[in-house]
C-alpha cells in the first residue's frame, strides 16, 4: 500500500527555495550587509576625520553635525529611491543605490575640509537609505510565500555581520589613516559589476508596470495613491510610527553603550576603556543578528503583531536592565548581548512586515516611507534625552542622571505596543493587491 503524504508536516522554509531564490537572497543580503559595513566605517573614521579636517572649531561638535547630515541623507535617499524602486524597478534601483553609496564613500576619503566631507556623507546617505526598500521589495516578491518571512529576517539579521565586518576592517586599517577606511568602502561597486547581468526584475512588478502602462489608472510609486487610499494610508502611518519607536530607541539610547562603558569603568586605563567599548559593540552586533532573524522565526509561528509586542517588551527590558545595572567588566558580555538582542529585534520586524503592507505598485514607496520617515523624526526626538539628562542632573550625580535618562526613554517602547494594536495581521496571507 502506498503511503499517503501527511499535510500537517510542513517542510522547512528553505526547502521551498530553488537555485535562483538562493541567489536572490544572497544578492539582497550582500547588498544590505555591505551597506551596514559602510555605516560602521563612517562611525569608526568620524572622530579622526574631524580632528584632521576641522582646523578652527570644535571637532567633536562638527562630528555630530556630520552624523546628522548623514542620517538626513539616509532618510532623503530612502524616500527618493523608494519611489524610483516602484517606477524604474527593484533590481535596477538596488544596483544604483549600491553604486551611489560606494562611490561617495570612496570620495569621502579625498575630503579637504569639513564642508566637502559632509557633502560626500549626505550623498553617501542617499544610497544607504535607498538600498533597503529596493532590496526587501525585490526579495519579498521573488521568494515563495512559505519562505518569505525567514528570508527577509535572514537578510536583516546579516546586517549585523556587516557591522562586525566594518569593525574588523577598522581594527586593521584605521591605524593606517581614516582615509583608507573610506577607500575600502568602494568595494561594493565591484559587487554591482559582478551581479548586474544576472539580476532580473520580479514578475509581479513587470506585470504591475505593464498594467499601469495600459492606462488602468493605477500609478506606480505614487504618494498620492499611497495616502489617497484609506487602507494603504493606515498601513503607512502605522508602519512609520512603529519605525519611529525602534529607530529612536536604538539611536536615542541603545547606541550610547560606549558612553555607558566609559562612565561605568572610569577606573580603567583609557586604552582599556576603548577596548571594552569595542567589545560591547561586538556583543551588541551578535545579539542583534539573533534577534532580527529570531523575529522572522517567531512571527512565522505566532503572527506578526504578537511578535512586535514581544520585541517592544525586549527593547524596554534591555534598556532598563543594561543602563540600570551595568557596573563591572564581567557584565559586558551578557549585557552587550541583551542590549543588541533587545533594541534590534524590531528591525527584524520591519524587514518582514513592511513589504506585506503594500501592493506591488506601491511596495517600495511604502516600505521606504515607513523605514525612513522615522529617521527625520528621530533627529528631533533624539534631542529629548539631552533635556531629560539636564533635568535629572540637577538632583542626581552625573552617573545616576545618565542611567535615569536611558530608563525614562525606554518608556517609548510602551508607545510601540499601543501603535501595534492598529496594525493588520499578515501571517499566512499573500502580498496584498489593489483587488483584495
Amino acid at each position: 500500500m502506498t503511503a499517503q503524504p501527511n499535510p500537517s508536516r510542513e517542510p522547512p522554509w528553505y526547502k521551498h527555495l530553488n537555485r535562483y531564490h538562493w541567489w536572490i537572497l544572497a544578492v539582497c543580503s550582500a547588498g544590505w550587509l555591505l551597506d551596514t559595513m559602510d555605516q560602521r566605517l563612517f562611525v569608526l573614521a568620524r572622530a579622526s576625520a574631524m580632528e584632521e579636517l576641522v582646523t578652527d572649531g570644535d571637532a567633536a561638535a562638527m562630528g555630530r553635525i556630520a552624523t546628522t547630515v548623514f542620517i538626513f541623507g539616509w532618510a532623503t535617499g530612502g524616500i527618493l529611491f523608494g519611489i524610483l524602486g516602484d517606477k524604474w524597478g527593484r533590481a535596477k534601483t538596488m544596483m544604483l543605490t549600491i553604486l551611489v553609496y560606494a562611490c561617495f564613500t570612496g570620495l569621502s576619503g579625498f575630503s579637504r575640509g569639513p564642508i566637502d566631507f559632509m557633502v560626500f556623507r549626505f550623498l553617501t546617505g542617499l544610497g544607504v537609505g535607498g538600498e533597503f526598500s529596493a532590496g526587501v521589495s525585490l526579495l519579498a516578491e521573488v521568494i515563495p510565500e512559505k519562505a518569505r518571512a525567514h528570508a527577509l529576517g535572514l537578510m536583516q539579521g546579516l546586517s549585523a555581520v556587516g557591522n562586525i565586518l566594518g569593525s574588523t576592517i577598522g581594527y586593521f586599517i584605521l591605524p593606517l589613516g581614516w582615509r583608507y577606511l573610506f577607500f575600502v568602502g568602494i568595494v561594493p561597486a565591484l559587487f554591482v559589476v559582478a551581479i548586474r547581468s544576472r539580476l532580473k526584475e520580479p514578475q509581479s512588478w513587470v506585470e504591475a508596470k505593464a498594467k499601469a502602462a495600459s492606462g488602468d489608472g493605477k500609478r506606480l510609486g505614487s504618494y498620492r495613491d499611497l495616502f489617497g487610499d484609506p487602507r494603504w494610508r493606515r498601513n503607512a502611518l502605522v508602519g512609520a510610527s512603529m519605525a519611529v519607536v525602534g529607530v529612536t530607541g536604538l539611536w536615542g539610547m541603545g547606541f550610547y553603550s560606549p558612553e555607558l562603558i566609559a562612565m561605568a569603568l572610569d577606573d580603567l586605563e583609557p586604552r582599556d576603556v576603548q577596548r571594552k567599548k569595542a567589545l560591547m559593540s561586538l556583543f551588541q552586533d551578535i545579539g542583534a543578528f539573533f534577534s532580527m532573524y529570531g523575529f522572522a522565526v517567531v512571527s512565522a509561528r505566532i503572527g506578526r503583531k504578537p511578535t512586535f509586542h514581544l520585541a517592544c517588551l525586549l527593547g524596554l527590558v534591555s534598556l532598563v536592565v543594561v543602563f540600570g545595572l551595568l557596573r563591572t567588566e564581567s557584565q559586558i558580555l551578557p549585557f552587550g548581548l541583551l542590549l543588541g538582542f533587545g533594541t534590534l529585534a524590531l528591525f527584524g520586524g520591519y524587514a518582514v512586515y513592511f513589504p506585506e503592507l503594500f501592493p506591488t505598485r506601491l511596495r517600495s514607496t511604502g516600505v521606504s516611507f515607513c523605514y525612513n520617515v522615522g529617521r527625520y523624526l528621530s533627529g528631533v526626538i533624539n534631542l529629548i534625552p539631552t533635556y531629560i539628562f539636564r533635568a535629572y542632573a540637577k538632583n542626581f550625580a552625573r552617573m545616576a542622571a545618565f542611567r535615569a535618562t536611558a530608563i525614562t526613554m525606554a518608556a517609548l517602547y510602551l508607545v510601540g505596543n499601543f501603535v501595534i494594536l492598529f496594525a493588520p495581521e499578515t501571517l499566512g496571507k499573500p502580498l496584498p493587491t489593489d483587488e483584495d
